[in-house]
C-alpha cells in the first residue's frame, strides 16, 4: 500500500514546552487515520508542521514521498487542509469559495463547478450555496462556514487530506453527512488524517487511531485493538451522586479489565461472561442509593481513550481518574 504521510521522531518545542515529543505516524492511501487527543495535546502543532506552517526541531516528515522539511512548497501541493480556525470566507459565497479551491487544485472550471455542486448536495448546504458571507458573521452561519471549508478541502483529489476538527459548529444531521464524505474520500483512494477530540463520532469512520497526550503518542491501532476487547467485552457505567463515594473502590465483586473515572461517571470494562453478576451488583448499588443509575453496553473506545491519556491506578489492571 502507498504511504502518503510518514512522520518519524517529530519534535517541536515552544520555549520550554515540548508540544510534540518524538511522534511517529503513518497514513496509507485509502486509509482514514484518526488523531485523538485532549485540547493542548499537540494535535494542531503536528498538523502545522505537516503542511509547512511550522518547522520541526527534530525528526522527519514525508508527504507523498516528498521531504516536507526540505521541500515544503512541493509537499504542500500534495495536501488539502481544513484548518481548525474558520476559513476567511467574507465576501464570498460557498459556491465561489469551493470552486476557487477546486481551480487552485488544478480542476477545470467545469469540473470545479460539478464537484462543488456535488458536495453541496452531499453536505446539504444548497440553501446557502449562493448566499454571501459578511464580515460581521452574517450571511451564513458558523456551521455552514465550517462545511464550506470542509468542501474546499474535499473538492479535488489529492494524496493527503488533513481535517482539523472538521465538525466544530456543525449540527448533528450534517455531521453525519460530513462523516460519510470523509469515509468516501478514503474509499476513493485519498489518505485522510482526521484530527478530533470527538472519540465517539471518529470511531464510525476511521481505519486506525493514534492517541496523543502531552505531545506524545500514547496509544495506536484499530478501534478494536485500542478497546483491547476483541469486541467481546462490555462497559458498565455508573452515574454517581454529586457528593457520593465511588463504589468501585477499593474492591469490586467481579473482575475488572479497566476502570476509568470521568467526573461523576465511572466506566468499568468487564468480560461478557460477568454480565449477570455485574447487573446484580449494580442493581444492589442503586437500590441502596450508592449510585444514581447504571448502564451496561458493549465496550466503546471512550474508556480506552480516557485510560490512555491519564495516570494508572493500582486498583485495576488499567484504571484512571481524569
Amino acid at each position: 500500500m502507498n504511504t502518503v504521510l510518514e512522520v518519524s521522531g517529530l519534535t517541536r518545542r515552544f520555549a520550554t514546552i515540548v508540544a510534540n515529543d518524538g511522534i511517529d505516524l503513518r497514513v496509507q492511501a485509502g486509509e482514514v487515520v484518526g488523531l485523538l487527543g485532549h485540547n493542548g495535546a499537540g494535535k494542531t502543532t503536528l498538523v502545522s508542521q505537516i503542511v509547512g506552517l511550522l518547522r520541526p526541531h527534530g525528526g522527519t516528515i514525508r508527504v507523498a514521498g516528498v521531504d516536507a522539511i526540505a521541500a515544503p512548497a512541493t509537499a504542500r501541493r500534495c495536501v488539502a487542509l481544513q484548518p481548525q480556525a474558520q476559513a476567511p470566507l467574507d465576501g464570498l459565497t460557498p459556491r465561489t469559495a469551493i470552486e476557487i479551491a477546486g481551480r487552485l487544485r488544478g480542476l477545470t472550471r467545469a469540473d470545479a463547478r460539478r464537484s462543488a455542486l456535488a458536495l453541496a448536495d452531499e453536505l446539504d448546504i444548497g440553501e446557502w450555496f449562493d448566499r454571501r458571507a459578511t464580515p460581521d458573521g452574517g450571511g451564513i452561519s458558523g456551521g455552514v462556514r465550517r462545511l464550506t471549508a470542509f468542501a474546499m478541502a474535499a473538492v479535488a483529489p489529492v494524496p493527503l487530506v488533513v481535517l482539523d476538527e472538521p465538525t466544530n459548529d456543525v449540527d448533528a444531521a450534517r455531521r453525519r453527512r460530513l462523516w460519510k464524505t470523509v469515509r468516501r474520500l478514503g474509499d476513493e483512494g485519498a489518505g485522510v488524517l482526521l484530527v478530533t477530540h470527538n472519540v465517539v463520532e471518529a470511531e464510525r469512520v476511521v481505519d486506525s487511531l493514534v492517541v496523543l497526550d502531552r505531545g506524545k503518542v500514547v496509544a495506536g491501532g484499530s478501534p478494536s485493538q485500542l478497546r483491547g476487547s476483541g469486541d467481546h467485552d462490555l462497559q458498565l457505567e455508573f452515574s454517581l451522586d454529586p457528593d457520593g463515594a465511588d463504589p468501585s473502590l477499593p474492591e469490586v465483586p467481579i473482575p475488572i479489565i479497566r476502570r476509568v473515572r470521568a467526573g461523576r461517571r465511572v466506566l468499568l470494562t468487564i468480560s461478557a461472561a460477568d454480565a449477570a453478576a455485574a447487573v446484580s451488583w449494580a442493581t444492589a448499588l442503586r437500590s441502596s442509593e450508592q449510585i444514581e443509575g447504571y448502564a451496561l453496553a458493549p465496550a466503546t473506545l471512550e474508556d480506552a481513550y480516557l485510560a490512555a491519556t491519564a495516570s494508572t491506578d493500582t486498583h485495576a489492571k488499567e484504571t484512571a481518574d481524569v
